[in-house]
Formats: structure tokens, C-alpha cells, sequence
């Protein structure tokens, strides 16, 4: 078991593991409320989960920062299935540009110079910024254009309601003005053995409601198949959908990937999916080029503009689909970041189960309070970790399988092109 230590005084840039970890799991859980507002792509958020961030800016030091950048980025991509999409990249490049801007400035400047809101419009703008460029790279072409006015101006809003919320609350929170010293302490423990009876689970009622029937697919898939192995599987088929040159072949990739995420009882709704596949087509067509093949007044439908439309589409979703296949929760990284992650992870489960004690009336208070609560709280003894388990024969298998099919389609779109 390893055990780090650190202290932490108001007001001083020494953070700790624990305060690193409570912050990171604050991001994730804001990021999972984030992720269920609807929105037309799935790289546009409103950024709350930025705010854990501000709320670090002088409270941990550099190192601890970027420890809680990447906690922020890689446990969203675990929460929303995207970890290995273009999402990630936009998180990525948004967060990262942002949020290093954002703790320069403030320490360069000082609280004196430069306010809590300053720093996050500017860490908001250059945020989308970045997100913008992305975008117009790998999903809308020129038709980015399109969408950025009213992504800015979402962006200008929530930043300044976000800096606003940030400076009242520090003023106030007890939390925030005494971090106090904590230790903390990480372990993961392997089932090195699992019977066939954990595999298959025992037989359910003869008729099985569709909910029924997606959990016991869901079981299987857990029961056969170790994160670190689907890890692996999935780093494999990605370069497959990612570098396949036919958008038709790409296409089919996609639905082998959707397959997959269903038969792993993933929960999907297949109408979104759909709807942003054809949004994104749609955008691409208001930058014609290519063949017209059809046309109506001003408005054209070029063939180029159409597959280019496709092919970024299915990507996207297809990308989506692998990362919800192939990454698990119980995926644990080495080193401190692993540990910090598994941490944040353990505290978001606490989040989570003590979300009704926060009351509009005294909705401050009691985030200060919470914040305090899990700062005093013990490490769970390594026997009450959820234990994971090894991928078994059956699931390796089927894993390489899975990998052979997903490149096959690329073998045929390259000899095609």
C-alpha cells in the first residue's frame, strides 16, 4: 500500500493528495451533470466542471494542478465513454490551454490584479477557441463558422456565472480557507481465479423485460472480459476506424462498434446517435465542393461534401461507441495519477450518495460543509475495494476476434481506394 502526505495551509500554493483528489472528484462529478444536458455535439459543454479548477488555483501547487488537469480529462473520457474519441482531444486541447492560462495568470497577476470572473472568461474564450479549431478539423470543415457565435456566447455566460459563484464562495468556505492535513492510501487487489459460474450467470425467468435482458449482457461482458484487456482491444481497433480511407467501409466500422457497445448491454439511445450523425452531415453540406447531385435554388448537395459529412459522423460515433466497450470504470493507470484517479473515483461514489444533503436555501453551506465532511474522511481498508478481475481465456478470444474484424473493413477500403 502506498501512502502519500501533504499539508496544506490556507492561502498557500502546498496542496495535498487528498484535496487534489476531493477537487477531481468534483470535476467528474460535475462532468457527468454536464454530460446529461442536451446539446447539439458532444464536445459542446457549459464548462461547469471547470470550476473545481478556479477553486485550485491557490490552493495546490503546479505539479498537483496538472495532476488535477489530467484527472479532469481522463475520468471525464471514463465517465462519458469518449476516452478514446476525438472528445477527448477536445477536452484535451480546451482544458488544457484554458486552465493553464487561468493558473499563470493568477499567480503572475495575483487575486489583487486579476478576479476570479477575469480569469474565467478568458480561460472560457480560449477554451472554445481551441475546441473551434478542433472542430473544424475533424467534424463541421468550414461550416464551423456556423456554429461559433452562439458556442462563444454560451461560453461568455457560464464563465461569468462561474467566476462569480467561485469569488462568493471562497469568501465564505471554511473548507477552502484551511486545508487540513490528510493522508491517503490506494490499493488494488486481482481475482486471480474465476469459476464458469461467475462467467454465465444462472439463468434468469423464463421471460426477461428488455432492461432484464441488457443487465445480463452487461453481467457477461463484465464477467468475461478484465478492463486492462478491453483497454488493450480497444487501443487496436481505433487506428482501424480512424485511418480507414473509404467513408463507406468507415461506415460499417461504425455499426460493428455500435454492435458491440449493445452486446456489451451499453446503454445507447439510438435516435440521438442518428440525430448527430445527420446534424454533422448537414453542416458539412454548407460548404459544397465536389459533384452536385442535387440542387435547389442556392442549396446544393455535392458528393463531396456529403462523404466528407459521413465519414466524420460515423467517426465520431463510431469512436464513442469503442470508447464505451472498451473502457471500464474499474480501469486503474500506475504511479500517483493512477492512485488519484481511484481516489477521485472513491470520493465521487460519496458525492454521489450524499448529493441530497445540498439544498437550494443553503446551497453554499452546504457544498462548504460537504467539502469539509469528505476532507476528514478514512480510506477504505483494501478488502473493500471493488476488486477487478482478470480478462479470462473465453474473453481473450473473443477480444482478438473483435480486433481482426474491426481492421477488416480497413484492409478492404484501402485495397478499394
Amino acid at each position: 500500500m502506498k501512502t502519500m502526505a501533504r499539508t496544506a495551509q490556507p492561502g498557500s500554493t502546498n496542496g495535498s493528495f487528498k484535496t487534489i483528489a476531493i477537487l477531481g472528484a468534483f470535476c467528474l462529478f460535475l462532468s457527468t451533470i454536464e454530460y446529461l444536458i442536451p446539446k447539439p455535439a458532444p464536445f459542446m459543454r457549459l464548462g461547469i466542471a471547470n470550476l473545481p479548477l478556479m477553486l485550485a488555483l491557490d490552493i495546490v501547487p503546479f505539479s498537483g494542478f496538472l495532476l488535477l488537469i489530467g484527472i479532469k480529462v481522463i475520468g471525464q473520457g471514463i465517465i462519458t465513454g469518449t476516452l478514446f474519441s476525438y472528445i477527448l482531444l477536445f477536452s484535451l486541447a480546451g482544458t488544457g490551454v484554458s486552465a493553464l492560462t487561468m493558473f499563470f495568470l493568477r499567480r503572475f497577476l495575483g487575486p489583487e490584479r486579476i478576479s476570479l470572473v477575469g480569469i474565467s472568461v478568458l480561460g472560457a474564450l480560449l477554451s472554445n477557441g481551441a475546441q473551434l479549431g478542433l472542430a473544424r478539423v475533424f467534424i463541421f470543415g468550414q461550416s464551423v463558422r456556423y456554429i461559433t457565435p452562439p458556442f462563444l456566447a454560451m461560453g461568455l455566460i457560464t464563465s461569468l456565472a462561474l467566476g462569480l459563484f467561485c469569488e462568493y464562495f471562497i469568501r465564505g468556505s471554511r473548507w477552502y480557507a484551511g486545508n487540513r492535513r490528510v493522508e491517503s492510501a490506494f490499493e488494488d487487489e486481482y481475482e486471480a481465479f474465476i469459476s464458469p459460474s461467475a462467467i454465465f450467470p444462472p439463468r434468469a425467468p423464463r421471460f426477461l423485460s428488455w432492461e432484464q435482458f441488457r443487465q445480463r449482457r452487461q453481467d457477461m461482458y463484465e464477467n468475461l472480459f478484465g478492463s486492462s484487456g478491453l483497454c488493450v482491444a480497444g487501443l487496436l481497433m481505433m487506428p482501424a476506424l480512424v485511418f480507414n480511407p473509404n467513408p463507406y467501409f468507415r461506415t460499417l466500422q461504425f455499426m460493428f462498434f455500435w454492435f458491440l457497445a449493445a452486446l456489451g448491454g451499453k446503454r445507447n439511445n439510438p435516435l440521438t446517435t442518428i440525430l448527430i450523425i445527420l446534424g454533422i452531415t448537414a453542416f458539412n453540406l454548407l460548404a459544397p465542393y465536389g459533384r452536385v447531385l442535387f440542387s435547389w435554388g442556392l442549396f446544393r448537395i455535392t458528393e463531396g461534401a456529403l462523404l466528407a459529412g459521413i465519414q466524420r459522423g460515423v467517426t465520431l460515433e463510431g469512436l464513442i461507441m469503442l470508447s464505451r466497450i472498451a473502457i471500464r470504470r474499474d480501469l486503474r493507470l500506475p504511479g500517483v495519477f493512477g492512485e488519484l484517479i481511484g481516489e477521485s473515483f472513491r470520493i465521487l461514489k460519496l458525492v454521489q450518495e450524499r448529493r441530497n444533503t445540498i439544498t437550494r436555501k443553503n446551497f453554499v453551506r452546504d457544498i462548504d460543509n460537504l467539502l469539509i465532511e469528505l476532507s476528514g474522511t478514512e480510506e477504505l481498508p483494501p478488502a473493500a475495494l471493488k476488486k477487478r478481475r482478470p480478462t479470462t481465456a473465453v474473453g481473450w478470444i473473443i477480444l482478438c476476434a473483435a480486433v481482426i474484424l474491426a481492421w477488416l473493413p480497413w484492409l478492404w477500403g484501402a485495397s478499394v481506394i
